[in-house]
């Protein structure tokens, strides 16, 4: 037999994988020290195993494939969901969109030239008294080709004043207009969202007719930031989007411009955040809705794919350790190329914390330039494809979106939802839900909420200009709550000269109090606390180590606690500390006397609780 006609069998010397196989492992690990008789059956396991989201989807620990599953569909066909065009394999598969606001014209003027020179290939302009004037545009634009980087504006202010700025530029170019891309970026239901009122919807047709003889230069956006930046979940967020189209396609058509020629005149918007499942199923399912919605409206398929902007979640973006950021947006920026989107801006990593520098721009542009031209993430239409945890990710999203479209729909539309504070009051439940995840760090931040950066300072940035006072969603981050409590220990330490400080005191040996030692300090640092630390010695000598300290926090394992922990306590409250915590579990310690150990820092507490009730014994002002 010739080589050539021997077959490697890869596999061959494993027994075939199955579903039984798998669940007898997995009991394996969860009954690990379970007494005989208290075991986990697998259904118990897999509930163990399996979260559910905001939006009340499941996540499964294992997905397999199944008789019912849907036909996977070609990209550039119905229902879209695999993209809305097929890509050609060309390295940048997608728009790189840089986003710029400075007021500063001169700046902003050399930034956009920077990076249409460096890889970006269209620009992201916000409109606005706190950011590029409306009577700039043509300045801070002057030195780019129109016909060949596409521009777009947004403003939170004045839409019109905005949408008549790129019209001007565009028409005073001197180029071919009808070779002109771009988008003027009016959205009367977003500027609702964000300032409150009525929405004006006969601006819609209004601008449709204004860009009439500027046929690449699209008019309308449904912009979702707002409502994910108020706090909305991903099936929320998607289904304002899809609501929004709706609303738009029915006044249009209302004013003689028929679905059909609609949707070409819209771009949707949506943040894409550092949970790359949720935003790739995401950008899949708003295809797929926006199909069937066009469909029913009797759009020709060739026009009802849903063209895409996906935006690195601003919401996710920290001030305190910035520099993560950086791993957030890297992982939102292939989450949304490998979902689809057309175009893809990736916020500086300093966004947060003020106006971008040279360097956080040039790191926000390479991110995506690395991923198209080193990483070739675009050569590749819909790489999650067919993978069984996606497509019931899609699935589910999808579903959860439609549903409470037809509830927006039932209840007269996207412009009476806003109106009468339903998005808001569905939003603020939302945020309400999600508040005790973010505290006790079910949800986890890095560099915020889990492995705080010691000896962190304020991050400078160049600051943003005065923003006027909108009235409508507040727009937020999750970092905030964790953020406050930085900046009040920052402050205590300007106004004092050091920083909260507490007395770590670590029992035995430092294979006892090692692990506990980490976790606690780690608590401790999120709030900006410094843990100084004392290792052994006598109740005494503990206690002589805390003078000057109002919390001590006690440290080590279950055997030193049963012998240590109360006669360490009781010298330390003897010696005038007024608050002994104790990192792990209070019952390690034995019998306890009442009110001499006033807390643990353990897994799945309060951490926002705990850090301002030690700010409260220490003065730490709000």
């Amino acid at each position: 037999m010739s080589a050539d006609s021997e077959q490697l069998t890869l596999a061959g010397g494993f027994e075939p994988a199955t579903d039984a196989a798998w669940e007898a492992e997995v009991l394996k690990v969860l009954n690990r020290g379970r007494p005989e008789g208290k075991e986990l059956t697998i259904e118990q396991g897999l509930k163990r195993l399996t979260s559910t989201t905001l939006d009340d989807v499941d996540v499964a620990p294992l997905y397999t494939s199944s008789d019912d599953d849907a036909p996977l569909g070609y990209p550039g066909a119905m229902p879209f969901t695999r993209g809305s065009v097929v890509r050609t394999g060309e390295a940048i598969a997608w728009g790189v969109r840089q986003y710029h606001e400075d007021p500063d014209v001169d700046v902003t003027r050399r930034a956009i030239l920077d990076d249409l020179e460096r890889g970006a290939t269209s620009v992201w302009l916000r409109i606005d008294p706190d950011a590029i004037p409306a009577d700039k545009l043509a300045t801070v634009l002057a030195d780019v080709q129109v016909d060949l980087a596409a521009v777009r504006v947004f403003s939170r202010t004045d839409q019109a004043a905005a949408a008549q700025a790129l019209v001007d530029v565009v028409k005073g170019s001197g180029k071919d207009v009808a070779t002109i891309k771009g988008n003027l970026g009016i959205d009367p239901l977003a500027h609702a969202a964000l300032n409150g009122g009525d929405a004006d919807l006969s601006a819609l047709a209004t601008w449709v007719a204004a860009a009439a003889d500027l046929p690449l230069v699209q008019a309308i956006t449904v912009d979702a930031l707002p409502y994910h930046k108020a706090g909305a979940t991903d099936a929320q967020e998607l289904a304002f989007a899809i609501a929004t189209g709706i609303e738009y396609l029915r006044a249009l058509d209302e004013a003689g411009t028929g679905p059909a020629d609609a949707v070409g005149q819209l771009e949707f918007r949506v943040a894409a955040t550092a949970d790359q499942f949720a935003t790739i199923a995401k950008l899949r399912a708003l295809r797929r809705l926006w199909a069937r919605v066009t469909e029913e409206c009797g759009v020709p398929e060739a026009r009802r794919g849903a063209r895409t902007h996906a935006v690195t979640s601003p919401r996710m973006m920290a001030k305190v350790d910035p520099h993560v950021n950086m791993l957030r947006t890297t992982i939102a920026t292939f989450a949304a190329a490998a979902g689809g989107a057309d175009a893809v801006t990736t916020l500086p990593f300093d966004h947060a914390n003020g106006l971008p520098s040279p360097f956080s721009r040039r790191v926000a542009r390479n991110i995506q330039v690395v991923a198209a031209e080193e990483s070739h993430v675009g050569r590749v239409q819909d790489p999650a494809g067919g993978s069984w945890f996606v497509e019931a990710l899609t699935e589910d999203v999808a579903q959860a979106a439609w549903a409470l479209v037809q509830q927006v729909e039932a209840a007269g539309g996207m412009a009476a939802a806003l109106a009468s504070g339903d998005v808001a009051k569905r939003i603020d439940a939302t945020n309400a839900e999600r508040a005790p995840q973010l505290a006790t760090r079910a949800v986890e931040l890095t560099g915020v909420s889990m492995f705080p950066l010691a000896g962190e300072k304020r991050y400078q940035a160049k600051a943003r200009p005065e923003a006027p006072e909108l009235g409508g969603l507040k727009q937020i981050r999750d970092a905030e709550v964790f953020e406050s409590l930085r900046e009040r220990a920052w402050a205590h330490e300007d106004a004092t000269g050091q920083a909260p400080d507490v007395l770590l005191a670590c029992l035995g040996a430092q294979r006892d109090f090692g692990g506990r030692q980490g976790f606690a300090s780690n608590v401790l640092l999120v709030g900006g606390i410094n843990a100084t630390q004392s290792h052994g010695g006598s109740p005494e000598e503990i206690a002589a180590k805390a003078s000057g300290h109002k919390v001590v926090v006690l440290a080590s394992s279950a055997k030193v606690y049963a012998d240590q922990a109360v006669p360490v306590a009781q010298a330390l409250k003897d010696a005038g500390v007024e608050k002994v915590y104790l990192a792990g579990n209070p019952a390690e310690a034995g019998d306890v006397p009442d009110g001499l150990i006033d807390g643990t820092i353990a897994m799945g507490m309060d951490v926002v609780k705990f850090l301002e009730s030690i700010f409260e014994t220490l003065g730490v002002a709000r």
